[in-house]
């Protein structure tokens, strides 16, 4: 009876997740600044082709449904496993399913700037790359990763100081700047049912403080993360399925 319970208590929850998803579209309010919405140029910066699909999903569809303005930074090619080459042609064939203009992705392969858990990046150094990127662009906003970078990665990490460097130092004032939360491997790992605590983590800030943003569109996101077929192998298919990741992204503003 127990057992029965519980069952039919996940059924629920699990279906009330997915009306949130698909059916409880609330008035947004991140990056609305009345009406009409002042249209952004948001930058996204990331530290390995796949980051983008694997973390941001949520993110980038919310921004490009609005339409936003999005570029996307990332800091490396991925060549830890040698396989930065196809790993950069990955990317962009991701950024089709994503609806990321092509000319508004730049890619690069800095010989300080490789990927690795051993390869500690110099936060100045992604500071100017990042300074170069923001006043090309006419950058209104810049979103990243929090200090821990979801898994831990150091190079996650790394990109998020160098944009707190950036903004410390460099940034002209009017730039908002806005972290992707980490949160805790049982949450991570929840999939659908951490709509619930993401919303009740934004709940508990004062407004503007925090945002949740719903990914509207999950399948896009598995379209995306299979274009980096070098990566989409059987335990990563099982992440991008049960991450919470897929379905939510809580940003926190970066003061």
């Amino acid at each position: 009876m127990g057992l029965i319970f519980i069952i039919i208590s996940i059924s629920i929850v699990w279906v009330a997740s997915l009306w949130k998803i698909f059916f409880s579209h609330s008035k947004p309010t991140f990056l609305n600044e009345g009406t009409p919405l002042h249209k952004k140029n948001v930058l996204l910066v990331v530290a390995h082709p796949d980051d983008e699909s694997m973390f941001f999903s949520p993110t980038i569809n919310y921004l490009t449904s609005k339409g936003h303005n999005l570029y996307l930074l990332c800091l490396s090619i991925g060549n830890a496993d040698g396989m930065g080459s196809s790993r950069k042609d990955e990317l962009y064939r991701a950024c089709v399913v994503h609806k990321i203009q092509l000319q508004q992705v730049n890619v690069l392969d800095h010989p300080e700037l490789q990927d690795g858990f051993g390869q500690v990046w110099n936060h100045g150094l992604v500071a100017q790359i990042i300074e170069e990127e923001v006043y090309s662009h006419v950058i209104d906003v810049i979103i990243t990763f929090d200090s821990y970078g979801v898994s831990g990665h150091c190079n996650h990490g790394d990109v998020h100081y160098g944009v707190r460097k950036f903004l410390h130092d460099s940034s002209p004032g009017n730039i908002e700047a806005w972290e992707l939360v980490s949160i805790n491997i049982m949450r991570k790992y929840s999939g659908l049912f951490d709509i619930w605590m993401s919303n009740l983590d934004v709940m508990q800030h004062p407004s503007g403080v925090m945002h949740c943003l719903l990914n509207e569109h999950p399948l896009k996101s598995f379209q995306a993360m299979a274009e980096h077929s070098s990566q989409w192998v059987w335990f990563r298919k099982l992440f991008v399925s049960f991450s919470s990741y897929t379905y939510v992204n809580t940003l926190r503003k970066i003061n």
